[in-house]
């Protein structure tokens, strides 16, 4: 197997074997805690620009399937993990991971002591780094990794958005929940599973497209509502001239600071329309309002980060990706805060006083992850029937 390189910035270097595509890729350095959901990790528009070490020890043991994927193409830029599983065993696998990486032209790094990967970026923090399986020396790499471009100022927005309009799932098929029920309600037959019909459509929101998981736009069908997804750069007067009942932000990538001319278009539409904001989203809500963000040591990113809900007292356990986070004391007045992370305090949700808006950090579709916060879909609903 052709040796592979994972270098630091800080001098840090890492020796392994190579999967994937063989190649050179710079970005930043993060790890993911999930111990499912590789697939969804691949192609979450929120991880562009970074290379993502998971936690978990083996990876690629179910393969890859187009069913999972929360876009249409990978987004990482690299992808490092302990020991690779090349010979996938689940019935709905349709390649590899390591053939599947290949063809998108994503570096993969295994065989590396992934745990010391992750306590060394917990204690210096994310940084930029290089997967390579070139020809060149770790001091080379090193300097590579240090000249790269950094995450801070970065807009990736631009890069993952849709480039036109549309309308999610007008067939009604892509958002259906799938189970394997027992043989007896398998009204489909065979080992393909089931797909449950949908509700109603009650409610027509557009949802503005940072680099949306089609997980959310699923979930947000199965609450019934219809969904208009916008790209990025939309206005808040188009939006309105579209008179949607409410207006979704969504996840996506980069730093939220970096994202000056959505601040101001999401600005207009607070106390005009109801809000519900996500990830991203949440970051930019913060910033409509007139607040800061920063940059987190080392992120959120898993499925396992525990978040408390101040008003209630109740602790949820839910699915983070961001490495950024919304400064409290830079909020006006009139927003709340709502929810916290109990690892490290941070801001986790906000609800505005007197406008029908609220909005969380982490993500309430999963994918993958818990479905503690699935609620949050209902609480839209009931945000825009009460606005009525």
């Amino acid at each position: 197997m052709k040796k592979a390189l994972l270098a630091l910035e800080d001098g840090r270097v890492f020796e392994g074997t190579a999967f994937g595509a063989e190649a050179s890729h710079t970005g930043e350095i993060c790890f993911n805690t999930s111990m499912t959901g590789y697939q969804e990790v691949l192609t979450d528009p929120s991880y562009r620009g970074q290379i993502v070490a998971m936690t978990y020890t083996m990876i690629g043991n179910y393969g890859v399937n187009p069913l999972d994927f929360e876009s249409n193409a990978p987004h990482v830029r690299g992808f490092v993990i302990e020991e690779l599983c090349d010979t996938p065993s689940n019935w709905r696998s349709t390649q590899s991971l390591g053939d599947w990486l290949k063809e998108w032209n994503i570096p993969g790094i295994q065989g590396i002591d992934t745990r010391a990967l992750t306590t060394h970026l917990r204690t210096r923090g994310a940084m930029r780094a290089v997967i390579t399986s070139e020809d060149m020396t770790p001091e080379e790499a090193v300097k590579i990794a240090a000249n790269s471009p950094s995450m801070a100022g970065s807009d990736f927005v631009k890069e993952v958005t849709t480039p036109t309009p549309y309308h999610w799932d007008p067939e009604d098929q892509d958002s259906r929940e799938w189970d394997i029920p027992s043989p007896s309600q398998n009204r489909e037959g065979g080992p393909t599973g089931a797909f449950h019909d949908l509700p109603p459509i009650k409610h027509r929101i557009v949802a503005y497209d940072f680099g949306v998981k089609r997980n959310i736009l699923r979930r947000l069908r199965q609450a019934g509502f219809h969904v208009d997804v916008v790209p990025a750069t939309t206005s808040a007067k188009d939006v309105l001239a579209k008179n949607p009942d409410g207006v979704f932000l969504s996840n996506g990538p980069g730093d939220p600071a970096a994202l000056d001319y959505i601040h101001q278009e999401i600005k207009q539409l607070i106390g005009v329309k109801p809000i519900f904001a996500i990830c991203l989203g949440h970051q930019v809500l913060g910033h409509a309002y007139g607040g800061k963000t920063f940059k987190l040591k080392f992120g959120h990113r898993g499925g396992n980060q525990p978040v408390k809900d101040l008003r209630s007292g109740k602790v949820a356990i839910t699915s983070q990706n961001h490495g950024f986070a919304i400064d409290p004391s830079s909020l006006p007045s009139n927003v709340e805060v709502t929810h916290i992370n109990l690892n490290d305090g941070t801001v986790e949700g906000m609800r505005h006083r007197e406008a029908p808006v609220l909005s969380v950090q982490y993500h309430p579709e999963a994918a993958p992850g818990p479905n503690d916060a699935k609620y949050f879909f209902s609480e839209f609903e009931r945000m825009i029937e009460t606005g009525r």
